[in-house]
């Protein structure tokens, strides 16, 4: 007796006009990768759009697209964002096709400024979801029943995954992978687009080093020094010596370089390397506390619920649930 063959899940990238390029093309290579090493390929993607043909992105290149049938069903429907993401708003037509759409899809996703058009044609409300950070002002005035987690790279609620800006499509495309087909496939097509690691879902969108607002390069070799030896006592008098200045001058000045004060900036660089000490790592609590400078883990403790609203060891369960 001969048992069928698997068909391919079938997956829909929806784009309009004005749609940008790496939101289509980041998820499309990542679904692309598990054919590789699976046979048969796990998965058949087709690009729609409304009309059909060739639709330009924001970029002026064009992308072929499948006219959108009627009737429909797709295991996976992914929405582009872009700079033409407000027209698409406006457009009465998509917002019906997104709703019937979603209605025969198993999951249906976003990626970037695309949840603003998951939102607009109503599937978000009562919702968590995420978008790119430079919108996300604008996204919770238009939508205020929706949750807006506007810090994380993707979020999952249900069947619908929203991500935020660009390249985050592609963490989104890993983690829908990694629920399909298991994390060693994941983590394999991650490996192929030399992507440094898969991240997930509850990471920030920033990094210390991102936010920082340098006025020159001052304290370079201090911030490498205070990044390399986190377990070690960083006060300010400490610091101020590694600067070669005074403690009351190399506050002032630090703040002034960086916007922000050198306790401060100390404990953001811990809290963000003990963060991912505990998602990604099998260290012990009491390991990450040392390792980070917090000393104890009750000090940890308190820092995490303050900065994440949740302490280390159910941050490191929901990692493990990703």
């Amino acid at each position: 007796m001969f048992s069928a063959t698997p068909s391919p899940r079938a997956l829909g990238m929806l784009i309009f006009d004005g749609f940008q390029l790496l939101d289509a093309a980041g998820p499309i290579t990542v679904f692309e990768m598990p054919a590789r090493s699976l046979s048969p390929a796990p998965y058949a993607l087709t690009v729609y759009s409304l009309t059909g043909g060739p639709v330009r992105a924001s970029s002026g290149v064009q992308m072929h697209s499948e006219k959108l049938p009627k009737g429909l069903t797709l295991d996976t429907l992914i929405v582009s964002g872009g700079e033409g993401t407000r027209a698409a708003m406006a457009d009465a037509e998509m917002l019906a096709v997104l709703r019937d759409l979603s209605d025969r899809t198993r999951r249906t996703c976003s990626v970037c400024s695309g949840s603003f058009l998951l939102a607009a044609a109503g599937l978000l409300d009562g919702r968590r979801a995420t978008t790119h950070w430079r919108r996300s002002e604008g996204f919770q005035r238009l939508f205020p029943a929706i949750k807006l987690d506007a810090d994380r790279i993707y979020v999952r609620d249900g069947k619908f995954w929203t991500s935020a800006g660009i390249t985050a499509g592609i963490d989104l495309s890993l983690a829908l992978v990694a629920d399909d087909l298991g994390d060693d496939v994941a983590h394999a097509a991650a490996r192929e687009l030399v992507v440094h690691h898969r991240r997930h879902g509850g990471q920030s969108q920033f990094s210390v080093m991102q936010d920082l607002k340098l006025a020159s390069g001052k304290f370079d070799a201090l911030i490498g020094w205070i990044r390399t030896n986190l377990a070690e006592d960083m006060n300010v008098e400490i610091m101020a010596e590694k600067a070669g200045m005074s403690a009351r001058n190399f506050a002032r000045v630090f703040r002034a370089e960086t916007g922000t004060t050198p306790a401060r900036f100390v404990e953001k660089l811990r809290l963000e390397a003990a963060r991912q000490y505990v998602e990604t790592t099998a260290l012990s609590i009491l390991q990450v506390a040392e390792k980070t400078g917090f000393s104890d883990p009750e000090r940890m403790r308190v820092a995490f619920v303050k900065a994440y609203g949740q302490p280390p060891m159910v941050l490191r369960r929901q990692r493990q649930a990703v």
